[in-house]
């Protein structure tokens, strides 16, 4: 694990999102940067598996940015800081193997979920965080909050019942453990919180655990 680079072109979005990800442990070492030049300095010398990408960065812009990145360190996973406002940055962004976006103010909570998404899975080019949908449809399911006025931009979303150990295990997928892992906290067999598992991801209308994680933390059914 090479960490995270926190690339804004805001001071203020940048050492909060540094403070933010220094509480993920999936995330350390962080680093930051103010612009591309800085970023892909920073990659040169150690390849980060996670970037967080302001959309508004000054100078060469995300765009550049992320092609630039791709040369020096083609394996790194980009996620796009960036509000339902833009849409067309993110097309471009996701069109260069972007793997999704997040609202500015992102919490830890949905950062560290991200953080084991990305980790899971290789970088495929163009897929989309679990629980943050495409931007020719923001509002769909996103939980983007437009970082000028704090105010989540998103439908009310019925929340579904679990029980009580369904949650334990949707909080166990939320620091990143396994079945077998999980299994061993509760004092449950790991095929018992395979069941659990699947009781849940049918509850949420999830696919996978990074999903059923995203919705969790989105609908309050976790933090």
């Amino acid at each position: 694990m090479a960490g995270v680079v926190v690339c804004h072109g805001s001071a203020t979005v940048r050492e909060r999102l540094v403070v933010t990800s220094i509480g993920v442990p999936s995330l350390a070492p962080v680093r930051a940067a103010a612009t591309a030049d800085e970023l892909l300095a920073l990659a040169r010398r150690i390849a980060p598996t996670v970037v967080l990408l302001d959309a508004h960065l000054p100078g060469a812009g995300p765009t550049e940015a992320i092609r630039r990145l791709r040369a020096v360190a083609p394996s790194t996973a980009v996620v796009l800081l960036a509000g339902p406002e833009d849409g067309e940055a993110l097309d471009r962004a996701l069109a260069l193997g972007a793997r999704g976006f997040l609202a500015p103010d992102v919490g830890r909570a949905e950062l560290a979920a991200v953080a084991a998404h990305v980790q899971a899975s290789p970088v495929t080019g163009g897929a989309v965080v679990p629980g943050v949908p495409h931007p020719a449809n923001p509002l769909q399911e996103s939980q983007v909050v437009r970082a000028d006025t704090g105010v989540a931009a998103r439908p009310a979303e019925p929340t579904p019942v679990l029980t009580k150990r369904e949650i334990e295990v949707l909080v166990g997928m939320s620091h990143g453990r396994s079945n077998a892992q999980i299994g061993q906290e509760l004092f449950l067999s790991e095929d018992t919180v395979k069941t659990h598992a699947r009781r849940l991801f049918r509850k949420l209308g999830a696919s996978d655990r990074a999903q059923a994680v995203a919705i969790g933390l989105r609908r309050g059914i976790i933090d």
